[in-house]
């Protein structure tokens, strides 16, 4: 039998290790998560460990102790049978409480991973709708979730899929993205301002044509005839950016559309925007919409996913219809002609983001998260929050 990882009892001088794992560090919104979360922690209430499955991106260099286990070239072949072992013994090594993956590749990893080692308690997360993956990876996917205490889902949207794919309701917990303190702050823009250009922005990877970068292009097109100082903004980089330039110039855009590529500096290219748009047919809980309401700016959005979970139309920005252009532009020129209607959309959107997803209150959630499924392995730790996680956990864990 399998000697499980030692549950730190009250009046120890340890606290609880959490080991959490992402895919890789590169620019993308769970990645972002994963950094963000992980500085986060309160150190005197969890020691937190870190690993991947490749040490790369440009975030590496935000956190420390970033432990490698690589599989490979395939998450089932045998080097990443070997990288799992190595992770089990890491994670007993290392009397690791709570392991929490963070996205697809790392719950396959970790997960399996985890039971072995005999962690106590052992969380996946699903932060995407799921559409995305193939209807394998779905269903293996899905095979890792039933061997955890809890899936953590960044919407409800995500939960619900999860749900219509009979994973049960009580091992859901939804916790929204956390925004970092700097993005509350003011920033000095990237580009520089000028009062009569209205700046349209959209802060997305350049690596799938689900993300409809070619959208904006044609809705710009549209545009642009009536209001020719429109400048619009491409925030990301990746294989689709040569076709996307070549588009742009194709349609006389040119003088109308910069390419940043890939940025670490998002709150200043926020702080550059006049409207931030985010017409992607698959978004969970986006970032990117997360962090414009932050800087005060109104989102133009399609109505999928978690989009609406933050963006209540004409309230704080506008939602359209999935893949409608009409209604897209429509709901630019709104904006472009009505810069009172700008100033008000983005500080409702700002207000919200600051009372609902301050990385504060996102922290907090996830330390009682851990806290309480702790509390329900080994009651002696908290009497108290067991009985209460217990009572919680009959209910079900859709906030």
């Amino acid at each position: 039998m399998k000697e499980s990882a030692q549950i730190p009892l009250s009046g120890s001088v340890s606290p609880p290790v959490v080991f959490l794992m992402t895919n890789t560090l590169e620019t993308g919104g769970s990645e972002r998560q994963f950094v963000t979360l992980s500085n986060a922690i309160d150190r005197n209430k969890f020691s937190v460990s870190l690993g991947c499955l490749k040490r790369m991106g440009l975030f590496v260099s935000e956190v420390n102790d970033l432990n490698e286990f690589s599989p490979g070239g395939s998450l089932f072949g045998f080097r990443s049978w070997q990288a799992r072992l190595a992770l089990s013994r890491f994670l007993r090594k290392n009397n690791v409480a709570v392991a929490h993956s963070f996205d697809f590749y790392s719950n396959l990893m970790l997960i399996p991973a985890a039971r072995f080692a005999g962690v106590p308690v052992v969380l996946g997360s699903h932060r995407q709708l799921g559409d995305l993956l193939t209807a394998r990876q779905f269903r293996i996917q899905n095979a890792a979730f039933r061997l955890c205490d809890r899936v953590v889902c960044n919407s409800h949207a995500a939960a619900a899929r999860l749900q219509n794919a009979r994973l049960s309701q009580q091992k859901l917990t939804v916790i929204g993205n956390g925004l970092s303190t700097e993005l509350f702050a003011g920033i000095v823009p990237v580009l520089p301002r000028d009062p009569e250009v209205i700046t349209i922005g959209m802060i997305s990877r350049m690596n799938h044509r689900e993300k409809k970068h070619e959208m904006l292009i044609r809705v710009a097109a549209k545009l642009t005839p009536q209001f020719p100082r429109l400048r619009f903004v491409f925030a990301g980089d990746g294989p689709l950016r040569t076709s996307l330039e070549g588009m742009v110039g194709q349609l006389g855009l040119s003088s109308n559309f910069i390419f940043l590529g890939d940025r670490r500096d998002v709150p200043a290219v926020l702080a550059s925007l006049d409207i931030s748009v985010l017409p992607s047919s698959s978004e969970s809980l986006s970032n990117v919409i997360l962090e414009s309401m932050a800087a005060g700016i109104p989102v133009v959005a399609a109505d999928i996913g978690g989009n609406p979970e933050l963006v209540q139309n004409g309230k704080n920005g506008f939602l359209f219809p999935e893949g409608n252009e009409d209604q897209f532009a429509a709901a630019l020129q709104t904006l472009i002609t009505r810069p009172e209607l700008r100033k008000q959309f983005g500080t409702r959107a700002r207000e919200l983001a600051m009372s609902e997803y301050s990385i504060s209150r996102i922290r907090d959630q996830y330390q009682d998260l851990y806290t309480s499924q702790l509390a329900i392995k080994n009651p002696r730790t908290h009497p108290a929050l067991a009985l209460q996680a217990t009572s919680a956990g009959k209910q079900g864990s859709l906030r």
